[in-house]
């Protein structure tokens, strides 16, 4: 597994949003959806606002595999689960479905992936 370096963390994280999308069975790619991205310090987390429920979540869950584009950033990724430690933790607009049980449940940290991995 690689690490982020710094100009990936700086663009994903300074992003508005972030367009994801998770691999098929066969490794292909799905649409992509776009959601909110946290950076918090060397790390790169998301959530769904749908919880457990939210379609991408749980191909993601399936899957573990997919592709990420933000801030110019496009960059293949696994879904890890989430230590859930920053869970309460929560800034900006349009927080509170992002900061519901359900969608803090769902907390998955992006870890990039290098050609082959």
């Amino acid at each position: 597994m690689s690490t982020w370096t710094a100009d990936e963390l700086n663009e994903i994280g300074n992003a508005d949003e972030l367009r994801l999308a998770t691999a098929r069975p066969d490794g292909s790619l799905r649409n992509p959806v776009t959601i909110w991205v946290v950076r918090h310090g060397d790390d790169l987390y998301i959530r769904s606002y749908r919880g457990p429920g939210g379609s991408w979540f749980r191909r993601a869950r399936e899957r573990r595999d997919g592709r990420i584009q933000a801030g110019g950033v496009d960059k293949d990724v696994t879904f890890a689960d989430s230590d859930h430690s920053l869970d309460d933790r929560h800034s900006g607009t349009y927080v509170d479905p992002m900061v519901a049980p359900q969608a803090r449940a769902t907390t998955i940290k992006l870890l990039p992936r290098t050609a082959g991995t």
